[in-house]
């Protein structure tokens, strides 16, 4: 395999277990993700999905195995966790905006003070995301000022100002209300066809058939199945994706 096929994120043997119970989070996954690749991974509560993609970004910590992002090993060295965060943006369930900040200032305050840009260029790259995710008419509201939707299409536009290689994206719109869900999903929709990485968590099985190159099903912390997402949803090869697609699709 050259350095230009190689996956951006490899998974081998990767094992977790929560310190509070000794609860084996995560079983022996072994995953490649290539450049450019959209997956989404789904999975009942608890399955372990949200776990793999902070992982990715060294949110959670893995026990046994080895992660690997763009090259560089994810583990206890600091340097190359800081390097793999520069390259991996992610946007969360709940938006974690700042309150006190106007959206603008939220977008601006990781370049200024992790990447050390210049304020004016924080701001010139920050109004070009704003425009991006289309909400720049917002800049000087506080998240507060917004609906749901738009708070999450800011938070999308806060991760992109680092100009990450990948995006992960944990649950975007399960905290939104169903006349949001379209509007962050298109922008996100946006985003898969500019060619950037991604891996999204997410039960919008529309999402998945629109974008995703690959679906996963996670169940118990084991990659149970994973295929495109047409033979997903018409084909799924075990009784725990049937199970659990007709539980959300309603057949």
């Amino acid at each position: 395999m050259t350095q230009q096929e190689a996956p951006i994120i490899h998974f081998e043997g990767v094992n977790k277990w929560y310190a509070s119970n000794g609860y084996h989070v995560l079983r022996d996954v072994n995953l490649s993700f290539a450049k450019g690749e959209k997956v989404v991974i789904c999975g009942p509560s608890g399955s372990g999905k949200s776990t793999l993609i902070r992982c990715v970004n060294a949110l959670e910590e893995y026990q046994q195995g080895k992660l690997t992002v763009d090259g560089t090993l994810v583990g206890d060295d600091l340097k190359g966790v800081d390097k793999v965060r520069r390259e991996v943006g992610m946007v969360f369930q709940q938006f974690n905006l700042f309150p006190h900040l106007t959206v603008l200032e939220n977008l601006i305050l990781s370049p200024t003070w992790v990447a050390k840009l210049p304020r004016n260029v924080a701001i010139e790259k920050a109004m070009v995301q704003l425009e991006r995710v289309r909400i720049a008419e917002h800049a000087h509201k506080y998240p507060l000022q917004l609906s749901g939707g738009q708070q999450q299409r800011v938070a999308i536009a806060r991760a992109l100002c680092l100009t990450p290689k990948i995006m992960l994206f944990d649950e975007p719109t399960s905290a939104l209300d169903p006349e949001m869900i379209k509007e962050v999903l298109d922008v996100m929709i946006g985003l898969a066809d500019q060619g950037m990485t991604m891996l999204c968590v997410t039960h919008e099985m529309g999402f998945a058939k629109a974008v995703a190159d690959r679906v996963i099903f996670m169940d118990q912390g084991q990659v149970v199945e994973q295929n495109t997402p047409e033979e997903f949803f018409n084909h799924p090869q075990t009784d725990r994706s049937k199970d659990f697609l007709s539980k959300i699709l309603g057949h």
